[in-house]
């Protein structure tokens, strides 16, 4: 198959990918859900600078070496789910506090980002499939493997934020006339709090077989 066709392929079936919920898709929405847009849309941005993460890992062999190793696949599952269950704990506890303004909410801005990185960083299914996903898009007569891994890494990663930072987006728009209840922000935050902690859990559970 051409270079060409055998790219805008890879980007169809990326966007199909990324439209599919899972832990991704359901933190961006927690967060604006929670926290309002611009949460969302940061938290977007660090998901998919961890990604960026995951396709140095596979480019550079790593990612074969965590796949292979039980010890470190069960250690990177362990750590992302208590992560998620962390930050989830963290909105339980958070009653009514929004977003800061000034100062504060730079540096909101800045957890938000590392939060939403680190998630992904930790999740050891991202991993798995890139893995097995990228490298099918990948030449046969490539000049270099590695750097068709790169390319098409960063393009999943660019297309990740292009489509979850909008649905942020809505999903902020949405609940801001609600945040400015104090009772509703709360609830909201509860929300959040619960659905990342059941992300936590699901990721804690889900099927070791890869």
């Amino acid at each position: 198959m051409p270079v060409i066709e055998s790219f805008w392929l890879f980007v169809a079936a990326s966007v199909l990918l990324i439209l599919t919920p899972g832990q991704d898709l359901y933190l961006v929405m927690s967060r604006s859900l929670g926290q309002g847009m611009r949460a969302g849309v940061v938290t977007a941005a660090g998901i998919s600078t961890g990604l960026l993460g995951h396709t140095l890992l596979v480019g550079l062999g790593l990612g074969a070496v965590i796949r292979a190793s039980d010890i470190l696949f069960l250690a990177l599952k362990l750590a992302g789910a208590a992560y998620l269950v962390w930050l989830g704990v963290g909105l339980l506890r958070a009653g009514t506090a929004g977003l800061e303004s000034g100062a504060a909410k730079h540096a909101r801005t800045g957890r938000l980002f590392v939060h939403g990185a680190v998630t992904n960083l930790l999740n050891p299914k991202i991993v798995v499939f890139y893995i097995a996903f990228l490298p099918q898009f990948v030449p046969v007569d490539a000049a270099s493997p590695t750097a068709s891994l790169f390319v098409l890494g960063a393009t999943f990663a660019l297309l990740t934020f292009v489509i979850k930072a909008p649905i942020g987006c809505v999903a902020g728009a949405l609940s801001a006339a609600f945040r400015r209840r104090p009772a509703v922000g709360a609830w909201l935050n509860r929300v959040s709090g619960a659905l990342l902690i059941a992300l936590g859990v699901r990721l804690l559970v889900e099927d070791p077989a890869r």
